[in-house]
């Protein structure tokens, strides 16, 4: 594929812009190479400034689950804009969408919207330490919650990419009542707990991480969480950010039938435009400003447009009896297909799904998937990075990084999911040639 146009576009961004782009995600910092610069996007297609198509499996990260420009989503937002596009008042619209989140999440009683994951994180952060009363929060090695400065600590994602897990600029200060753990490592939570039980505001959790590729928990770690913080009087935070309306209508708290106390929300939640949520509890939401006392503010939170887009995609949702069993098939799907195409090949790969996100990882020879990061991050991100630049020259454009999670939408019918386990059996086999 010709990419000129792009390395010019880009050439011209990076003397504008920190390193080209404006989320170190979208660089290809792990895998070499110049981004490719988007024009735009139909259905699961995108197209580049070059007038290269490519089979779309990053969806802007997450929020594209009906697929790009969806007709619904598009009309709602026309009407919106025609109306004004920020008030910094109550709006109808906000009543609408906390109504549809909390018909789809019953764990959200009260909700409070902003505008991005980060901003919901690190609120629901402050809220579980104001409510408590208590200092102390236990974040998961490889889980990203977002870069306030609070929970920049063994992150995942692109700080993982990037080998800069703890940020230049965040203070000891700034990380020093939150406590680092392995995910699924049921004796540290334990230890933990036991140590600090009596001063734990909260427990914040990826149910389903997304942000070291996709690593689902093992059996009972969800529940162990569950049941030490109503030993201790902590909060549980369930960051659905990536998982919320994805793995399920109700997100993976409804896969896994665990009722966390509060939930961040984000990507689907605006259907394509910047937002995000924390939600949960009444009387914990409560402790919010101006009901309580836990400050937070945001001149753009409950923006009408967000909210038109956000409230038109969990409609289009909702109103789809089989949304989850397609979405969810094209995931399984397309998983069986990767790892059947490189074993083939002589590769070993594994493919871990759940819902409509999914990861293959390249793990050393004889072992199984992921389940922490420590085993993410022996993966081996050179082949990785082979395979993502031989995929993409066959028009699939897939995450940038072995430890980012791959989405489907209701666009990507079984003929597309063929069409990339066709481009994958080739990519395999010139890989062990």
């Amino acid at each position: 594929m010709d990419h000129t146009k792009s390395a010019a576009v880009f050439a011209q961004a990076q003397t504008l812009i920190p390193g080209g782009v404006n989320s170190p995600a979208r660089a290809f910092g792990s895998v070499g190479g110049t981004p490719v610069v988007i024009d735009r996007a139909e259905g699961p297609w995108l197209f580049d400034v070059d007038g290269n198509r490519y089979l779309d499996y990053v969806l802007s990260w997450g929020p594209m689950i009906l697929g790009h420009a969806n007709e619904r989503v598009s009309a709602a937002l026309c009407r919106a804009v025609s109306r004004g596009t920020s008030y910094g008042a109550p709006t109808v619209m906000e009543n609408k969408i906390a109504e549809q989140v909390r018909k789809m999440i019953p764990s959200i009683e009260k909700i409070r919207l902003v505008s991005s994951g980060t901003e919901a994180t690190m609120s629901a952060i402050r809220l579980a330490r104001g409510f408590t009363g208590r200092d102390k929060i236990i974040k998961f090695t490889g889980c990203y919650h977002g870069h306030s400065d609070a929970l920049l600590v063994s992150a995942g994602s692109s700080a993982a990419t990037l080998g800069v897990p703890n940020s230049p600029g965040v203070t000891a200060g700034a990380v020093a009542d939150t406590i680092p753990v392995p995910y699924n490592d049921f004796q540290a939570v334990s230890e933990v707990f036991q140590a600090y039980g009596d001063r734990m505001a909260g427990v914040i959790v990826e149910p389903v991480v997304g942000n070291m590729g996709c690593v689902v928990p093992k059996p009972g770690f969800l529940e162990l969480l569950r049941q030490k913080c109503d030993a201790s009087g902590a909060l549980l935070i369930f960051d659905e950010v990536m998982t919320g309306f994805r793995v399920a209508r109700g997100g993976a708290q409804e896969y896994f039938g665990i009722r966390p106390d509060l939930t961040t929300l984000g990507k689907i939640i605006g259907g394509g435009l910047p937002v995000g949520a924390y939600g949960g509890r009444a009387d914990v939401m409560d402790a919010v400003l101006p009901a309580g006392k836990v400050f937070q503010a945001g001149t753009l939170s409950g923006n009408p447009l967000a909210t038109a887009a956000g409230y038109e995609t969990l409609r289009v949702i909702d109103q789809t009896a089989d949304f989850y069993p397609r979405v969810a098939s094209a995931m399984s799907r397309l998983g069986a297909g990767l790892e059947e195409a490189a074993a083939a090949a002589g590769i070993h790969a594994r493919f871990t799904g759940i819902g409509a996100m999914g990861t293959l990882f390249f793990p050393p020879a004889g072992r199984e998937a992921p389940s922490c990061w420590a085993e993410a991050s022996a993966c081996d991100t050179r082949l990785f990075a082979r395979y993502f630049h031989a995929m993409l020259d066959r028009g699939i454009y897939l995450p940038c990084s072995q430890f980012e999670a791959l989405f489907t939408s209701i666009e990507h019918t079984d003929e597309f999911v063929d069409m990339t386990v066709a481009a994958a059996r080739e990519v395999f086999r010139s890989l062990k040639d």
